[in-house]
């Protein structure tokens, strides 16, 4: 057997095996904490209700500051207006903990270009936690004496899949990736920040089912901007599984979160970390010192934490 799929056939039961950790508030005591999921918005069903119990659970244990939602709030066809009642049945009605009553910084994903992209934007003058000034900006939080760059992008419309289809995602022939590729450069190039988290929808490199025209896109497209700036973590969803991918040549640390409503399966690759096929969502928590990614099941049992060190 060859050396690699030893490696696969390695990891594939690692993570299989991998014992869960309980998490309590000593894991994310004095550290600066948010919370990120995606692929929500399925009526509360396919465990969405479960997991979003456990997001605000979890934000109420670890004083989280805020949550990031990073694409598909609404399955399948996005939402026409902002009065669409999706917006109650995948959204407000499902995630009703107190706890998770905090902002929510948004952006659109796949399924949100199927309908009114727009209505997406215009929804943070309803809701008053739905927060989406742009279909990509940019934050800077120093908490703790931690500073934390956060860019948001908008990664449908940086591929031709999506781009040339304009009948199922007619918005998204319209954006120019070359003028928002320019303003991430642009931003990244006068960050000073401890930490570069780089937040899309769609990934990079991850195991899937999906074309192969999208990571190739995101790799011609997107990947040379992150190394260029020693950019620490690329964190996406749209697949609905956790991964976590490294590759020779590129210090980002590659994130799949995975969907906060049905999950899919998932196996190893070349680069692969860690790989998990249950739904959830993640926990980010830093310091000024190290940063630690800590993937969550509906349990609230922690499957696999990403370390990274300055």
């Amino acid at each position: 057997m060859r050396f690699k799929q030893i490696l696969f056939l390695a990891l594939t039961l690692i993570t299989l095996w991998a014992p869960a950790q309980e998490a309590d508030k000593s894991v994310f005591a004095d550290r600066f904490n948010f919370i990120m999921a995606n692929d929500l918005g399925r009526n509360g069903y396919y465990d969405q209700k479960p997991i979003a119990e456990e997001m605000g659970r979890m934000a109420d244990i670890a004083d989280i500051n805020f949550i990031i939602a990073a694409g598909d709030t609404h399955h399948f066809m996005g939402v026409q207006s902002v009065n669409d009642p999706l917006w109650m049945t995948n959204y407000e009605l499902i995630y009703s903990h107190p706890s998770l009553m905090i902002p929510w910084y948004a952006i659109c994903g796949n399924h949100e270009y199927r309908g009114n992209t727009q209505a997406v934007l215009d929804y943070s003058k309803v809701s008053r936690r739905w927060i989406i000034p742009a279909r990509y900006y940019t934050q800077v939080w120093n908490e703790n004496s931690t500073s934390v760059r956060l860019i948001y992008l908008d990664t449908t419309p940086l591929m031709d899949k999506y781009r040339e289809n304009k009948t199922t995602y007619p918005d998204a022939y319209k954006q120019d990736y070359e003028k928002q590729l320019a303003w991430a450069d642009s931003v990244l190039s006068i960050s000073k920040e401890d930490w570069k988290i780089v937040i899309g929808h769609h990934p990079i490199y991850c195991e899937t089912s999906k074309e192969e025209s999208e990571r190739a896109d995101m790799q011609k497209r997107l990947l040379p901007i992150l190394n260029k700036y020693k950019v620490d973590v690329y964190a996406c969803g749209h697949i609905h599984n956790f991964q976590h991918l490294r590759f020779k040549g590129s210090d980002v640390d590659l994130i799949v979160n995975s969907s906060g409503s049905l999950s899919r399966p998932v196996k190893a690759i070349e680069g692969t970390r860690f790989c998990s096929s249950e739904a959830g969502f993640s926990v980010f928590s830093i310091t000024p010192k190290d940063l630690q990614i800590h993937m969550m099941d509906k349990t609230g049992n922690i499957l696999y934490t990403v370390f990274r060190k300055k």
